[in-house]
């Protein structure tokens, strides 16, 4: 059966996951994940991704990640034969250790990133022996499980430098980091106490990626183009829309939309949302990841263009001009991607 085409592009955000073959454990003992954090830092360093999370089980793992240069599977096979070296001679065995090939989704990052981090963190809540204990008993387990990021998050444990912490940080309010690490935790901590059902079967349905309905179409899309252009089962590498859209060309549509000059979106435009629909149009049509994006408009850094987008998204569902005025600059970047 052929393998299904990995989606890569620069800026791209995943959902990440990896079991042991037949479910079998993949880390025996405190030592064995030590090593295994060690290679995702050096791992890190050396492809230049970011790192949001992560999260060790017993048998699996969870990592939540950018790429900025469009090289998750060599990122992947870096730490994951690094491991299974280690592991096999280690434990004195031989084989593959791990089932497969990793699991990667796709992630709306504009929309999903702080519901799936909670999801993320809360798995060792998941397991039979721990879901349904007491409240207090699963709020003393999460944070005293040492083996995922949220101790660092949630201020219990020293900051991680590979750690990428601002732009889940950032979502949660508050000025101080003191401040933001404890609206994190909250926030984390109230899925102990309430499942986010809706999120969940997001999750179960997400085929093509973790977002809305448009988000998972446009995967599919880019999906059954790389499997026409491709003969061989084999990951493919590419940038978003970018293969056919300008950043200018996106930014002179979302100017003609909003009746500004394209110059303008550059500044502040006070009561204006321009500037969060170009920062959303050139993630989505031109492949910019929120760094880039953040340097095209002036907007200092990844986690302001992380607010906007945050920001946009609630007035997406309370404001129906901003709702129409996004979906004809859609229309009109889709189009144009098909004529290109």
């Amino acid at each position: 059966m052929a393998r299904k085409l990995r989606v890569q592009y620069e800026g791209a955000l995943y959902h990440i996951t990896a079991r042991g073959v037949e479910q079998r454990v993949i880390f025996d003992d405190d030592k064995d994940r030590e090593h295994f954090i060690g290679s995702i830092a050096n791992g890190v360093k050396e492809y230049g991704v970011r790192l949001y999370l992560y999260c060790l089980m017993t048998n699996h793992f969870h990592l939540l990640l950018e790429t900025p240069c469009g090289n998750l599977s060599s990122f992947m096979h870096k730490i994951q034969t690094a491991h299974t070296v280690y592991y096999n001679r280690r434990h004195n065995r031989c084989g593959h250790l791990l089932q497969g090939r990793f699991g990667s989704k796709l992630v709306d990052g504009d929309e999903y990133l702080d519901r799936l981090s909670r999801y993320l963190h809360l798995n060792p809540i998941y397991i039979a022996r721990n879901i349904k204990k007491p409240l207090e008993e699963r709020i003393r387990i999460l944070r005293n499980y040492k083996w995922s990021s949220f101790p660092g998050y949630a201020g219990l444990a020293e900051k991680m430098d590979f750690i990428e912490e601002e732009p889940l940080l950032n979502m949660t309010g508050g000025r101080k980091k003191k401040e933001k690490r404890r609206n994190y935790r909250r926030y984390v901590e109230a899925g102990l106490a309430r499942s986010d059902k809706e999120f969940i079967d997001i999750l179960k349905d997400s085929k093509w990626g973790i977002g809305d309905k448009r988000f998972q179409e446009w995967i599919r899309d880019l999906h059954l183009d790389m499997a026409m252009k491709v003969k061989r089962p084999e990951d493919v590498s590419f940038r978003r829309i970018e293969l056919h859209l300008k950043p200018e060309f996106v930014m002179h549509a979302v100017a003609d939309e909003f009746d500004v000059d394209a110059r303008a979106l550059k500044t502040k435009l006070y009561g204006n949302r321009a500037r969060a629909v170009a920062a959303r149009m050139l993630t989505r049509y031109a492949g910019l990841n929120q760094r880039d994006i953040a340097s095209m408009l002036n907007m200092g850094t990844g986690a302001a263009v992380c607010q906007q987008l945050k920001t946009l998204k609630e007035d997406l569902l309370k404001k129906k001009n901003i709702t129409d005025k996004v979906s004809r600059i859609e229309k009109l970047l889709n189009k144009k991607c098909k004529n290109t």
